[in-house]
């Protein structure tokens, strides 16, 4: 196995997922299911041999996993990696592993393996960028108390991170995220988060403007904030990010004819970001404002290349609500088979499958 990418560097490649269109045509026929209530009874069997096929497929010896979590194919990333890490143990392995699991939400089972890597390889500036990012999430749902002692490992694993790889623009956006939101007690403040926006300049000034304009949020200064994300956007040349940002803005702000236009603005430009297309799909469907937009940005980015910042099988669970909000129920099971297909624990998968009645 190679040995693992820099912070900065771009390792992910997509992929189809085998066997899933054919299964997803399976669902949409509607021949396998049987009137009432017999039929969710059916379908959940249905649902779960689609599972067991997907995960029985066997796994091209071109693919790896990290086009396997580009790809949203996370069961078959983990089975691939726990093999390897059987047959030879690596920080990479462990790492990816974890990676797997931040996919499918499933922190605890994900932290042992960002430990390992580091324990592995502790001089991996992109291990430690990992380890505090799903520190993070399990802060984000843990009590105050828990929370606080988390809070703590994120800092020192961000911190660390940006020790080993200073000119990584991802470690110092997400150092000076922490240093805004986190209290003092546990090593926040907004002077680290300004100094962290200097530093972040010279190496990506889109998302320097995106850590002032996050500052001057929190001091309850929309117009000063309005501007950095429109210096963001200029710098940044209207990239995909910057435009998905300043939506998000007018969403926090309430201005969502402003939010849907900067959409649609992203919409009609080459997307240099694949995931700002599900970004601004899910603002859309929370929002509840054109579906029919969201609907066409997860199209069209589950038909481009797919990355592990949005699994793939995650667009397709978006997809599936946004058909069973318009009505689409038989084309809404579809995408929640498609998703189970390449993550057979997803729930919210499982829960959609029950509320369409299939």
């Amino acid at each position: 196995m190679q040995s693992a990418p820099s912070i900065k560097e771009n390792c992910c490649h997509s992929a189809p997922a085998p066997g899933a269109p054919f299964l997803a045509s399976l669902a949409r026929s509607g021949n396998f299911f049987a009137p009432g209530k017999l039929r969710l009874i059916v379908a959940l069997s249905v649902s779960t041999l689609m599972t067991l096929l997907s995960v029985a497929l066997p796994l091209a010896a071109a693919e790896n996993p990290q086009d396997l979590l580009a790809a949203g194919r996370v069961d078959q990333a983990i089975q691939m990696l726990e093999q390897q890490i059987r047959a030879a143990p690596t920080a990479e392995a462990y790492n990816l592993l974890c990676r797997a699991h931040v996919e499918l939400d499933d922190w605890d089972a994900g932290v042992p393996a960002c430990e390992k890597a580091i324990s592995l390889d502790p001089g991996n500036g992109l291990y430690h960028l990992w380890l505090g990012r799903i520190y993070g999430e399990k802060a984000d749902r843990a009590g105050f108390i828990k929370a606080a002692g988390l809070a703590k490992k994120v800092r020192v694993e961000f911190e660390r991170a940006v020790e080993l790889e200073p000119s990584s623009w991802q470690a110092r956006t997400d150092l000076a995220e922490f240093y805004l939101e986190a209290p003092g007690i546990v090593g926040g403040g907004e002077d680290k988060a300004r100094a962290q926006a200097a530093l972040l300049l010279p190496l990506n000034p889109g998302m320097a403007h995106w850590v002032l304009a996050r500052i001057a949020q929190k001091n309850k200064a929309p117009d000063a904030a309005e501007q950095e994300y429109r210096l963001a956007n200029d710098v940044s040349h209207g990239g995909a990010r910057a435009w998905v940002n300043l939506a998000g803005f007018y969403r926090h702000t309430n201005r969502l004819d402003e939010m849907e236009r900067a959409l649609h603005t992203m919409e009609s430009a080459p997307v240099d970001r694949p995931a700002a297309l599900m970004d601004g799909a899910g603002m859309l469907f929370r929002t509840g404002r054109n579906d029919a937009m969201a609907t066409r940005l997860v199209r069209r980015y589950l038909a481009s290349a797919t990355v592990e910042e949005w699994p793939a099988f995650k667009a397709h669970y978006l997809l599936g609500e946004l058909l069973e909000k318009q009505g689409d129920r038989s084309n809404a099971e579809a995408e929640y088979h498609t998703a189970l297909t390449m993550a057979h624990t997803f729930n919210r998968a499982q829960q959609g499958l029950q509320r369409v009645g299939r």
